[in-house]
């Protein structure tokens, strides 16, 4: 089958959430026999057509034309999708005659161009939707830039031959959100390969009373709440450093607070880490904290389940499905910083209970959450839709 993949981050653009979604997703149908293309917009040392003879081929659209306002991001996302629908239908010349079986979009910023694609070459529109505006507002959407993409997401919706959620809760709010039949939503959760969080080389190191949690830093993403939760960790466990790792618009004010807790000299905001800082970090962490407000899928839980440290997670979208039952992870109520001070204390002062957590971790990732798995599902939703066009 010939897979045409559309997100708007790739690595090495990004290396997590979604754009390691569609860099798993993409060389695992290429293992299992799947001829695929992914679309994605330029990087800084990147060739406009990437790995031409490789098992995945990259091709790269400028996503900056016509240089709208940065303030109307839906804008100038429309704007550069007309770029990837020019690309798109360029693909037969670019790589030797070759034409999608399906078009399969992630998210709402390649929506366009994903539907129109699909038109050009009269195949299945597969849409992935990894969260949805309603759900990270809580349900009450803010006017202008979220009402506007609630707006798209709906459209896409119903432009879509099937919808993928990586989560049950995602899916349920999809089918009652967009009054969406509930057989045209599939449930496919994202995956992982344990391989690449472990450190070449690297032996095993016994673990530090150090905190740790990565991520965009959004407000949505609760590393306020994790802030809050060290004033009362610290007075507990003698030495405990914590760490956050990320960038984003709720940088300044996650600071601001935690000078205004008292807790700087414990907590320390690093930016940016890439993959083999965060690999390292991980391993000496006595635990690793996701403490989102609100979360569909939740990768940086997989990823520190793969890594092997004890996780604590808030009980909260799709984090909640994946630890809750499975004793690979203690779970807190979201928001709620002395209930994340007592899970932290007692991960940190239990040894037995951590290595239970990670033993458990192992079991986790190796039956539910491999790569060629989750291809073969994703495959099956495909050749489900190309024959439902046939008929």
């Amino acid at each position: 089958m010939r897979v045409l993949l559309l997100s708007w981050d790739f690595p090495p653009k990004e290396t997590v959430g979604t754009a390691a979604h569609v860099d798993g997703l993409s060389r695992a149908l290429a293992a299992n026999g799947h001829d695929v293309v992914v679309m994605t917009t330029t990087h800084p040392g990147t060739d406009r057509v990437a790995d031409a003879a490789g098992p995945v081929r990259v091709v790269r659209g400028v996503a900056d034309l016509p240089w709208l306002s940065k303030t109307d991001p839906v804008a100038r996302t429309a704007s550069a999708n007309h770029a990837f629908v020019k690309l798109g239908c360029s693909l037969p010349v670019l790589l030797d005659g070759w034409e999608p079986d399906v078009v399969h979009g992630h998210d709402w910023r390649m929506g366009w161009s994903g539907d129109t694609l699909s038109a050009r070459f009269d195949v299945p529109f597969i849409l992935t939707m990894h969260g949805t505006e309603r759900v990270r507002h809580g349900g009450q959407l803010p006017p202008g830039v979220p009402s506007d993409i609630n707006s798209i997401e709906w459209w896409l919706a119903f432009q879509a031959d099937r919808l993928i959620s990586p989560t049950r809760f995602m899916a349920d709010q999809l089918v009652s959100s967009f009054e969406l039949p509930p057989e045209i939503v599939a449930r496919v959760p994202n995956g992982i390969d344990p391989n690449l969080w472990l450190v070449e080389g690297d032996t095993p190191v016994e673990r530090e009373q150090l905190v740790l949690s990565w991520g965009r830093v959004q407000f949505e993403k609760g590393f306020q709440v994790l802030a809050r939760s060290m004033t009362d960790v610290r007075a507990r466990v003698p030495g405990v450093q914590c760490t956050i790792a990320g960038r984003g618009s709720y940088l300044p004010e996650l600071q601001a607070q935690i000078d205004v807790e008292g807790v700087n000299d414990c907590v320390h905001v690093t930016g940016f880490l890439d993959d083999t800082e965060l690999r390292h970090l991980t391993r000496r962490a006595g635990c690793v904290v996701i403490p989102s407000l609100y979360e569909p899928f939740g990768l940086v839980a997989l990823e520190a389940l793969a890594a092997g440290a004890p996780l604590i997670v808030a009980r909260t979208g799709g984090l909640a499905e994946m630890i809750e039952g499975t004793n690979a992870g203690l779970t807190f109520e979201p928001g709620r910083p002395d209930d994340l001070a007592n899970c932290i204390e007692r991960v940190l002062t239990d040894q037995v209970l951590a290595d239970e957590l990670t033993r458990n971790a192992r079991d986790l990732i190796e039956q539910n959450y491999s790569w060629a798995a989750i291809a073969t599902a994703t495959a099956g939703v495909y050749s489900t839709s190309i024959d439902a066009r046939r008929r």
